[in-house]
């Protein structure tokens, strides 16, 4: 796995919400490495750990990398205080990402929360031919969906008190766009429990699903092994892996949910 150390100017800092935040850095070399799905290591002020956080979306031709994250500790609340002008030390791109090989097949893209932000590259991709099904707590957590319908994905939101959208899960909405036409694979980005619910609808109607896994993490690398998580072999046998060196991204036939 390839990977780089930049002091990466920031170009932009955006506050979506009340605590989700968007930056975008100069990051010439990572930029032309990047790929979907794949997350950066950062530096923060006063912490020893670095902060893994997801890459939203990359621009080869400019050199960019754009990460959209929530407040959830000390480390992200000192990330929500930079400003453009200042730099980020970053590690990156690391892990695996989503392999995007039919730009011509049909794709459903389904996000939960702060799971969304890693799925817009991809997203793009596939342009009109890309369903985006993204989930909020309410309509105050909504994220992106501009940024989503103007790559030219369809966008279906739900929130679990109906303040925005559909008022429900996520999965509610995947199925009704299974059942309204067809989809040849699923990558989705979320907690834990929203991922092993889209899985089982991927295996009961046997669509290729691809899963972005949310892990507390250290090293980033596969160093510290503190990311393992219970996975099954083409065999059957099973065995652990490590979601930053072996994914973030996994097949959903490998997890043992």
């Amino acid at each position: 796995m390839k990977y780089l150390q930049e002091i990466c100017p920031i170009l932009s800092k955006k506050q979506l919400t009340k605590l989700a935040f968007d930056v975008t850095v100069s990051a010439p070399q990572m930029a032309a490495l990047a790929k979907t799905g794949q997350f950066a290591q950062i530096t923060c002020d006063g912490f020893f750990l670095r902060r893994p956080i997801s890459i939203c979306d990359f621009d080869k031709e400019k050199g960019t990398l754009r990460f959209v994250f929530e407040v959830r500790g000390e480390g992200t609340e000192w990330m929500s205080t930079v400003k453009e002008g200042e730099t980020l030390d970053i590690v990156g791109p690391l892990g695996r990402g989503f392999e995007i090989v039919d730009r011509e097949g049909r794709a459903v893209f389904v996000g939960g929360g702060i799971g969304t932000p890693p799925l817009l590259s991809g997203a793009k991709m596939y342009g009109k031919n890309a369903t985006a099904i993204l989930g909020f707590r309410t309509a105050k957590a909504v994220i992106l969906t501009d940024d989503f319908a103007a790559a030219g994905a369809k966008v279906m939101l739900s929130t679990d008190d109906g303040t925005a959208g559909h008022c429900g899960l996520v999965c509610d909405l995947l199925l009704e766009r299974l059942e309204n036409g067809s989809c040849d694979v699923i990558y989705a980005c979320g907690p834990k429990p929203m991922l092993k619910a889209v899985a089982a609808i991927a295996a009961e109607r046997d669509i290729p699903c691809k899963v972005s896994l949310e892990e507390r993490m250290a090293c980033g690398v596969g160093a510290c092994v503190g990311c393992a998580v219970k996975t099954r072999t083409p065999k059957g046998e099973e065995r652990y892996a490590q979601v930053c060196k072996n994914g973030p991204v996994f097949d959903a036939k490998e997890v043992v949910w």
